[in-house]
């Protein structure tokens, strides 16, 4: 059966001939031809608000200088103003029904914004969508440009503001884990090194550690960020800027960073801005060594609360939800998990965002649609699983102090720190004989009547264990 058969339909004709669509869709046959051509993934541009924003901030700025120029009337340049302003309102955006992952270097994605506004701001003319006459997709709304110079300019422009948010997430998930550190740093816990007992330290270095080691990669991203303010717009095919007027390039760079507020400037070089996606690659790379950082903490998470009775147990996880359809009162730690296969997509996506960004062959990459859809992707993933699992884990980490502390005191590295007290000496026979009968340092040192309780529970004390601490005033009782 036709699903057309009852809709009033328009014609509209392109290089391959005349094709109908619905006479009130804002999408033209250049639009529709991309969406039967492509239909490759689940990822539609509608998917990715920013990237349209960023389609829109770069088709006004074109608007802009072009109107300066008189290439569009007084009438033609506020109609596409008005257009451009309700994408960047969050309208219209189910009309861009387009795989991001396409053929023609993003060619399809351009002419559907290239449409899309030319139909908004045509009827806004008081016109119908389609009557191209008083102002064409081509010849006004991509006048001056290409899809070399508009497609990866709105990528820019969309994924500059898309990074900054990725970098308040990771600020919000470095404050958390430093609030956690601080609830925490009382706690005294054994630290580990290739998953073996090794010398004191508290739940609140853990946790400062975690954090700081995500802090450390807040000014990278931020870079990573700061570079897509430079753009390649007034380059057209090929960077020689063929088909657009002396001037065009500056007058619409400037109209960018007016209408954007941020500080965009023109590449130095438009030929080899129009083939290098580097941008995109560094920014993948920043998002990818966060990714390994915040894994590394989720596996630790699950690690040092494994258990809940035979494994580590050194603090609880939020129990979010029952852990198995088999064995009753089990609890899983599902969200540092879930957070580990985010991190695990970004890794993979960067992987496809180098080898995209690796097959650029002489004056333009091909691959930029795969590359975008990638760095978006991975930003929304990013930031939607780090509030997952500020909001469902890390906030709700309660510590098991009584477990800790039995670590603590049955560990036989504590004797590490016990050594510039007692002497190596004792400190190795007490060692062995820990190692020979299962009992712990603490109970031995006291067994022994080396220390007496009160002089040993200052040298546990973790101010003392868990960092450099003079104890010259202690002095051991006896020589084994």
């Amino acid at each position: 059966m036709d699903m057309t058969a009852n809709k009033q339909m328009r014609t509209e004709g392109d290089l391959l001939g005349d094709r109908q669509l619905p006479a009130d869709a804002l999408y033209g046959v250049q639009t529709l031809r991309g969406m039967e051509n492509f239909q490759i993934s689940n990822f539609k541009l509608s998917q990715y608000p920013y990237f349209i924003k960023g389609l829109a901030y770069t088709k006004w700025g074109a608007a802009v200088a072009n109107h300066s120029e008189g290439i569009l009337t007084d009438e033609q340049y506020e109609a596409i103003v008005f257009a451009c302003k309700e994408l960047i309102a969050g309208k219209h955006h189910d009309a861009f029904a387009v795989d991001m992952i396409q053929g023609g270097a993003g060619t399809t994605t351009n002419m559907a914004a290239n449409e899309v506004i030319c139909n908004i701001a045509l009827k806004k003319m008081e016109h119908k969508p389609g009557e191209y006459k008083y102002l064409a997709p081509n010849d006004g709304v991509n006048a001056s440009q290409s899809t070399n110079d508009a497609y990866p300019t709105a990528i820019h422009l969309g994924l500059y503001p898309k990074g900054l948010e990725v970098y308040k997430h990771v600020e919000q998930l470095v404050a958390a884990l430093r609030a956690k550190a601080e609830e925490m740093k009382h706690v005294l816990k054994i630290g580990r090194t290739q998953l073996q007992d090794a010398v004191p330290m508290t739940l609140g270095q853990t946790f400062h550690g975690f954090a700081s080691i995500l802090e450390d990669e807040l000014p990278r991203l931020k870079s990573a960020c700061e570079e897509f303010l430079t753009v390649n717009m007034g380059a057209t095919a090929i960077g020689t800027g063929i088909a657009s007027e002396p001037g065009y390039a500056e007058a619409c760079v400037k109209a960018l960073a007016e209408i954007t507020g941020w500080p965009v400037k023109l590449s130095a070089d438009l030929v080899g801005a129009t083939s290098d996606t580097s941008v995109m690659i560094g920014y993948s790379s920043a998002l990818r060594r966060i990714a390994v950082k915040i894994n590394k903490i989720c596996n630790d998470i699950r690690l040092l609360s494994s258990g809940p009775r035979a494994g580590i147990g050194e603090f609880n996880v939020p129990a979010t939800q029952p852990g198995s359809s088999i064995m009753p009162g089990k609890v899983n730690p599902v969200i540092p998990e879930v957070m580990s296969q985010v991190c695990y997509k970004v890794m993979g996506n960067d992987t496809t965002v180098l080898m995209a960004g690796d097959a650029a062959q002489m004056e333009l990459n091909a691959m930029e649609p795969v590359m975008a859809q990638c760095c978006f992707e991975s930003s929304d993933l990013m930031m939607r699983g780090i509030t997952t699992l500020i909001e469902r884990c890390i906030t709700g980490i309660t510590p098991n102090e009584e477990r800790c502390r039995q670590q603590i005191e049955a560990s036989i590295t504590i004797v590490t720190a016990l050594n510039p007290i007692i002497g190596y000496k004792n400190s190795t026979k007490i060692a062995k004989e820990a190692l020979e009968t299962g009992k712990g340092i603490y109970e031995l040192v006291l067994e022994h009547g080396i220390l007496d309780k009160k002089d040993l529970d200052e040298v546990m004390d973790p101010k003392h264990m868990t960092q450099p601490s003079k104890l010259d005033h202690i002095k051991p009782k006896k020589q084994l």
